[in-house]
This record gives structure tokens, sequence and C-alpha cells, in this order.
């Protein structure tokens, strides 16, 4: 796992803090690894706010096609992106950019992007990547071990 200068306790600090998680390229599909984890956060409490241009409504909650058409009135603590690595720079830069910036962005297994991350963690976010937001909450919060 890949935290930049972010140690475990603030990690867990954010994590214990934080209510809602905008996952980008939330399938509907509840076979796809992102269904599954914003499933399994969604029942640890979190409110789960899709971002997908193809789907309306996922897990109960209105899709928004993209971070900066979510309104500002719903808070966006933690962005967790399942993206092809190519797509995930300008995803970082829309996160970094809105009006309340999230206190975390979260690149999924495969979705790492060490440009992205730089950004990021320049522009004062920070960025977490190489590991699965579902298991490291599974780990460091339920003291869990998943796969």
């Amino acid at each position: 796992m890949d935290t930049g200068n972010l140690n475990q306790q603030e990690l867990l600090g954010i994590l214990r803090e934080s209510r809602s998680i905008a996952v980008v390229g939330l399938s509907d599909n509840p076979n796809r690894d992102s269904f599954k984890v914003a499933s399994y956060l969604q029942q640890a409490g979190y409110r789960i706010i899709p971002v997908n241009p193809f789907v309306s409504k996922v897990l109960g909650e209105k899709a928004y096609p993209n971070l900066k058409t979510i309104p500002p009135e719903v808070p966006i603590d933690i962005v967790d992106i399942f993206r092809q690595r190519e797509e995930v720079l300008p995803i970082v830069q829309e996160a970094v950019s809105l009006k309340k910036p999230p206190r975390l962005i979260w690149l999924q297994l495969g979705a790492d992007k060490q440009e992205a991350a730089e950004f990021s963690r320049n522009n004062g976010v920070a960025l977490v990547m190489k590991a699965c937001l579902k298991v490291e909450y599974a780990r460091l919060m339920r003291g869990e071990q998943l796969e």
C-alpha cells in the first residue's frame, strides 16, 4: 500500500471521521468489484455517491456523470476511483479542483498512477494507491483480514 506521507493513524482517523464516499466507476452490476466494495462500505455506514455516466442509480443512491455534477451540498469525504490507469489523472485533477475537495482520494488496485498521486499530494489532498479500500477498511477498522 502506498500512502505517501500519510501514516496509518492519520489514515485511520480519516476513515473514522468520513461519512461519504464518491465511487468513480461504480457499476450497477453486483458481480463487479466496484459494486462489491461500495456495497460493503455502505453496509459499514458510509453514504455512497455513485459516479458513472451510464447509470441513474446504484445501491439506492442517485448516480452522477462526474464529480463536478455532484451538488455542492452533498459532502464528499473520500473519492474511490475504479477506472483504467490512463483515466485516473483527469479524475484526480477534477476531485482536487472541487470547491470542497475530499480529504482522501483512493486509487483502487490497478488504477495506481504516480503522476496522479503526486498531483493530489502536491495540492494538499492525501492519496492512497496499490491497495483496496474494502480490504484496508476491514483491517484497520475491524481488525479483519480480507482477501
